[in-house]
């Protein structure tokens, strides 16, 4: 992976399925675990140095987001891993803090996830919606606002387009990785 700083941390090395794509400028530190088909964009950064983070299959993580999670406080307070599904987009910029991302779930553009959270799958964070500890969305819901707040739920076409945009960030990956090979 050309220009992306992979950190062992902690005794724990990041481990990058071969089919993800991984763009440069990436920051990947410590007990993260990205699946197969799954995109890091430009200028992540996902920092595994207080518990780990999990992304599935084909899900895209896009350009300037971070991840982390939150660490263990004691026995009353264990702290949240970062776990994200399968086929989960999440827009540019967004910043999600041990959380959990359902399968098929999504995260608009400069949203926040904070600990404790969950997005079910076909929820939605909307673009720059913060969505506040321990909140969840449910199968099908749109939530937004800061703090964000039900909206309304999502018909099944509008579902089903989000699934369209899983498979085209797998194709857009696959373009890009080879474009940063020939560079």
């Amino acid at each position: 992976m050309k220009d992306v700083t992979i950190v062992p941390f902690n005794g724990k090395t990041p481990q990058i399925h071969e089919t993800a794509f991984v763009a440069p400028g990436c920051r990947i530190i410590g007990d993260v675990t990205i699946g197969a088909g799954s995109s890091i964009w430009y200028n992540c950064v996902l920092r595994g140095d207080v518990n780990r983070i999990v992304i599935g299959e084909r899900s895209n993580i896009q350009d300037g987001t971070v991840v982390h999670c939150d660490g263990d406080h004691g026995p009353e307070f264990p702290g949240s891993p970062m776990i994200i599904g399968d086929d989960v987009l999440v827009g540019h910029m967004a910043m999600l803090h041990g959380a959990v991302l359902h399968d098929k779930s999504f995260v608009g553009l400069g949203a926040i996830v904070m600990d404790g959270c969950a997005i079910e799958s076909g929820g939605m964070i909307a673009a720059g919606g913060m969505l506040t500890p321990g909140k969840t969305i449910l199968a099908g819901e749109m939530w937004g606002g800061r703090p964000a707040r039900k909206m309304r739920d999502l018909t099944p076409q509008q579902q089903a387009i989000n699934g369209f945009g899983t498979a085209h960030y797998v194709e857009n990956a696959k373009a890009h990785a080879l474009a940063v090979s020939e560079s």
